[in-house]
């Protein structure tokens, strides 16, 4: 019973932050203790992060090879080596490395994962699940944070054992659940090639901005506790542990939210939070403040769920493997350039980097006034007439 499709998407979601809780918690304090970043080398680091992301659509190519379930586990054990090895190589050569191979390993999990998740649970059961999901995997980064505190304030470990110990479980679980799971098979066979339809193109709109106004967020929030509120490494842990109790009790609700409001209402909320968030970064001035903004913009990417459960409720089952892949790459375009970009304004107006953010939360609030409130397959947008 325990070999189930659902438990190995609840193990491909719940390992994953073993090593990116890891690898980003330390982030902001190792590059800069350690190899000198400023605003501008993080920028750089985090575009060369997004460029995976971005190849995402290659992954339709890929499945021409390999099954969508074996490629997903291989991605989660890259993920964990390139965790790993980061301590091993402070330097500005070797973090740009060590970060692309972590990030070749999490941007296609994260795309595998999302596409075997639509295909394999119901419309009815995704939008709850997704929320145990999240959950679950909140759980497990607050275990991973836990640990990381512990290594830091009690065993005074250094950079590298930590690292070493994030990604290493990872590959362990990896292998292990590649050993013990079923090859699942298809219920619905899937492209095997790239598919761009026209009538996704709320979809592809909103995924665009999404990756966007993301990046801006894991670039910069975390920058501005470190440069400008001197908060330490074990500061910014507290804060994911904190964001992680939250999530494993806030997360489910949200997924009942979805179910019973839609995700027009869900969405209309989740971008007027943001407007409200971002304008409050570009002026903070309080430390306290600012871990509170922190922590509420960690909770409102679970609200992102709603995303996924209206573009399973218009796609065509055949199409969801492929346009996961296209999505990725398009939620990546944004990711590719923004940090470069910013990073650089960064040194002159920090403040005009959150307003920036603001005014992508801005366009997603106008555009998410489009989803239907009963989004299916021939209704797309509000603009097309119902069946």
């Amino acid at each position: 019973m325990f070999k189930t499709r659902k438990n190995l998407l609840i193990i491909l979601y719940a390992s994953a932050p073993l090593a990116f809780s890891v690898w980003q918690v330390l982030l902001n304090n190792f590059v800069i203790e350690q190899a000198s970043f400023t605003g501008k080398e993080i920028g750089f680091l985090q575009s060369i992060r997004e460029i995976p992301g971005f190849l995402a659509f290659t992954v339709v190519f890929v499945l021409y090879f390999v099954r969508q379930q074996t490629f997903s586990l291989f991605s989660l054990v890259l993920m964990g080596v390139g965790t790993a090895v980061v301590g091993f190589f402070p330097s500005h050569l070797g973090l740009y490395l060590t970060t692309v191979i972590m990030s070749i390993g999490f941007h296609y999990l994260e795309t595998i994962q999302q596409s075997l998740s639509l295909q394999w649970l119901s419309k009815e059961d995704a939008p709850e699940f997704f929320g145990k999901l999240i959950s679950y995997k909140s759980f497990i980064s607050l275990f991973a944070f836990g640990g990381v505190y512990l290594m830091l304030s009690v065993f005074e470990l250094g950079y590298t054992p930590i690292y070493m110990v994030g990604g290493g479980v990872t590959v362990l679980i990896g292998i292990v659940a590649w050993i013990k799971f079923p090859k699942f098979t298809e219920d619905v066979k899937q492209h095997n090639k790239l598919i761009l339809r026209k009538r996704y193109w709320l979809y592809y709109s909103l995924t665009f901005l999404s990756g966007a106004r993301r990046q801006i967020f894991v670039v910069f929030a975390g920058f501005l506790l470190v440069e400008k509120f001197n908060y330490s490494v074990e500061h910014i842990t507290l804060l994911f542990l904190l964001n992680c109790l939250l999530n494993i009790w806030v997360a489910p609700l949200i997924g009942k939210m979805i179910s019973k409001l839609g995700e027009r209402k869900v969405l209309t909320f989740e971008y007027i939070g943001l407007i409200i968030i971002f304008i409050n970064y570009a002026f903070v001035d309080s430390e306290w403040l600012a871990a509170g903004l922190y922590l509420l913009d960690h909770l409102f990417f679970s609200l992102a769920i709603a995303m996924k459960t209206y573009f399973q409720k218009i796609a065509d089952p055949k199409d969801i493997s492929s346009t996961m892949g296209v999505s990725f790459s398009i939620n990546h375009i944004a990711a590719i350039i923004l940090p470069a970009l910013l990073g650089l304004i960064w040194l002159e107006s920090p403040k005009l980097v959150f307003l920036v953010g603001a005014g992508f939360a801005f366009l997603s609030l106008l555009l998410s006034r489009l989803v239907p409130e009963n989004p299916q397959e021939g209704f797309e947008t509000t603009l097309v007439k119902s069946k």
